[in-house]
């Protein structure tokens, strides 16, 4: 049995903990003479030693001391537990983790047994704020020891990487777009090997597509990174566009990458969108567009489509889009998306990559130009151009 400490230490304790700002100030508001650890004036040196070394890491710590494994960490631990119940310090560990208890049961146990554990991107389901959500972890969990050297707790060493996670997720995601495209390119090159007169002619015609199809994917995600608020934003934004790219090429890739029909192409860039029956109205003739053309068809749908979601009519049971075209004497296009039964539209405060892509970037593919009308009943997009523009 240890001696009690000295009121010269319980003293210093407590000033430390005065130092420590907003978590030693809840170390010292709480009630622990109802706890099983008792009074802070009972504590032991192991106990004391330990919170002075934990507080002072920049590391993210927690541990958990006693019979009941109550629960002490650090400042920078404190974003871990956002969105999580109130009053953590001194928590139990088995009540304030309950949700993940079982997921990390083998851990605690080992180094309650005296054996530290290492885990890398642990995934846990975790409720924080009301909704649950999966979560990735990397942490350390190794064993306290009291002053008599017996085993009463242990710390966990941590390292949030959902974020990290879901950047390696999306990243995967996009070249495993690219890699299929690749593919589909491949195989396309190697058939048409076999006709040995059309040799020279589609690889000159494949790597003048491939070029075109680079550059695009490269404007994409360069201005993607550029404008997003964060690294997974980017992924994300990234991503969707590409896979618009990927539908377009679909339809390409079917027409032997010469020409495709407008109207199979609109199709396949709405789908993602089509919940209900009549959401989106079509009505146009026959009208054959080049690669490039598809292509920048694909992402204008995809980015008015995008927006439409969040802030105009796809956000609502009663939207619907309305997407004509039409085509003119000596080659000429006019192509339109119109808006209805969103809610009340009014003009951005900031224009994004998005807009301009839309704007300026699609319909120089047509040799013409864009206009976008943000008005209260719903966006309005057209422009017009050429069919022939680009062979």
């Amino acid at each position: 049995m240890t001696d009690a400490p000295s009121a010269a230490e319980i003293a210093g304790f407590i000033e430390f903990l005065h130092g420590c700002g907003p978590i030693g100030a809840d170390i010292l508001g709480k009630d622990w003479s109802a706890t099983s650890l008792g009074p802070i004036t009972r504590w032991s040196t192991a106990l004391r030693t330990t919170i002075r070394l934990v507080m002072k890491s920049r590391q993210p710590i927690v541990f958990f001391w006693g019979p009941d494994l109550l629960q002490f960490f650090n400042e920078v631990y404190g974003p871990v537990l956002d969105g999580m119940p109130p009053e953590p310090v001194g928590a139990p560990f088995k009540i304030y983790w309950g949700e993940v208890f079982e997921g990390v049961r083998p851990f605690f146990e080992r180094a309650m047994t005296g054996e530290g554990t290492w885990s890398e991107d642990l995934p846990l389901l975790l409720t924080r704020n009301g909704r649950t959500c999966q979560t990735y972890w990397t942490f350390s969990y190794s064993p306290l020891y009291d002053d008599a050297g017996v085993i009463v707790g242990f710390m966990n060493v941590v390292n949030e990487t959902t974020r990290d996670v879901e950047n390696r997720e999306a990243l995967a995601r996009a070249n495993a777009i690219l890699a299929l495209e690749y593919e589909r390119t491949s195989h396309a090159l190697e058939r048409q090997r076999e006709a040995e007169r059309l040799q020279r002619v589609l690889q000159r015609e494949l790597s003048h597509r491939m070029k075109n199809t680079l550059a695009m994917v490269q404007a994409v995600v360069s201005q993607s990174l550029r404008h997003a608020t964060s690294p997974a934003d980017a992924a994300t934004i990234a991503s969707a566009r590409i896979q618009a790219l990927g539908r377009a090429q679909d339809m390409l890739t079917d027409a032997s990458w010469e020409v495709a029909d407008i109207r199979p192409v609109v199709e396949a860039s709405i789908a993602p969108h089509a919940d209900r029956p009549n959401r989106f109205v079509l009505d146009g003739p026959d009208a054959r567009l080049t690669a490039q053309q598809s292509m920048g068809i694909a992402l204008a749908i995809h980015e008015l489509a995008t927006n439409a979601v969040k802030y105009g009519a796809l956000s609502t049971d009663e939207g619907r889009v309305f997407i004509t075209w039409r085509t003119e004497p000596d080659h000429g296009f006019r192509f339109e998306w119109r808006e209805t039964g969103g809610p009340p539209v009014a003009p951005p405060t900031r224009r994004g990559f998005g807009s301009r892509l839309i704007e300026r970037v699609v319909p120089g593919y047509f040799a013409g130009e864009a206009q976008i009308d943000f008005q209260p009943a719903g966006i309005r997009f057209a422009f017009e151009g050429r069919l022939d523009s680009e062979r």
